[in-house]
């Protein structure tokens, strides 16, 4: 069963607190309700203990789906960075999700607006082994305890192109799974759909944003940084939009994710004052389902 979700990033962006910070929470959780989610991810005006957000949502009808949680494997163990965990496990526990989201933040620069993507690390060849080797005990760990680590590859980190995505699969065990975001792996030069094809039984959480490709060619060519991307420069807008008004083929991606379980979740961060978060949010998830329907999930 697919449950659709969202993002709230696509009213307040949790890397730029000025972009959005001037809408509320409560704002977000009854316009997200309005456009017809079932559920959202954590953002950083979440309350995060269990008592607490369970009566934040609650009113709204909303599930909490799960939420990123930054990992540093580069420089820990496994085993440090499941005790680090503990705080999130416990929310999520409580929250009765098992969707565990994680990304490298050792090194990435998707954060510094000053830093240019090409300025992203890269994994030597020879440290992909030790590290899928710490991400599957890690993984291994939280399977135990009833997650499924869900890696976010990601603009501006040690996972973005198509060949980082390979070295990592071939790395990694059978219990860590890929979060499936359209818009990054188009950003990063990878079809969406053969990325789908090649790890349809890995893939255990799905984000889903648009690109357009006006602005990654200009993002590209001026060598733009992730958050400058994103947010667009001056007036412009940024370079992600909702599912269907962008270059990636849905359609053609749910196909290759049939039977497929779980959440589907928009996001498309933008700048609220440029893009409309409601609108935005109903028409975006007005897109998922007709594209899901077409390619005859259910």
């Amino acid at each position: 069963m697919i449950r659709i979700g969202a993002n709230p990033i696509i009213w307040s962006n949790d890397d730029l607190k000025e972009i959005g910070g001037d809408i509320t929470l409560e704002t977000c959780l009854r316009e997200a309700k309005q456009a017809g989610v079932e559920g959202l991810e954590l953002g950083k005006k979440f309350p995060r203990d269990v008592s607490t957000l369970t009566e934040t949502l609650a009113p709204y009808g909303l599930a909490c789906i799960g939420g990123w949680h930054s990992i540093k494997l580069l420089e820990r163990s496994a085993q440090e960075e499941f005790e680090d965990s503990l705080k999130h496990r416990t929310l999520l526990k409580g929250m009765g999700t098992d969707v565990f989201i994680v990304a490298e933040v050792s090194n990435t620069i998707q954060g510094n607006r000053a830093m240019p993507l090409s300025k992203r690390p890269h994994m030597q060849a020879a440290d992909w082994a030790p590290y899928g080797k710490k991400m599957t005990d890690f993984a291994d760990m939280l399977k135990v305890e009833g997650f499924r680590l869900c890696y976010h590859h990601h603009m501006g980190g040690i996972v973005e192109s198509r060949e980082d995505i390979a070295h990592f699969m071939d790395h990694t065990g059978p219990n860590v799974n890929l979060l499936f975001d359209t818009g990054h792996l188009t950003w990063a030069g990878c079809d969406p759909v053969e990325v789908a094809r090649s790890y349809k039984k890995r893939i255990s959480h799905v984000h889903c944003k648009d690109v357009r490709p006006e602005i990654l060619a200009k993002s590209k060519a001026g060598d733009w940084s992730f958050l400058d991307s994103v947010v667009g420069m001056g007036d412009e807008i940024g370079i992600f939009t909702i599912p269907g008004m962008g270059s990636v083929n849905y359609v053609n991606v749910f196909k290759e994710l049939s039977g497929y379980s779980g959440w589907v979740v928009l996001e498309a961060e933008q700048d609220p004052k440029k893009a409309n978060p409601l609108e935005n949010a109903t028409q975006g998830i007005a897109n998922l389902k007709r594209f899901l329907a077409e390619a005859g999930l259910k």
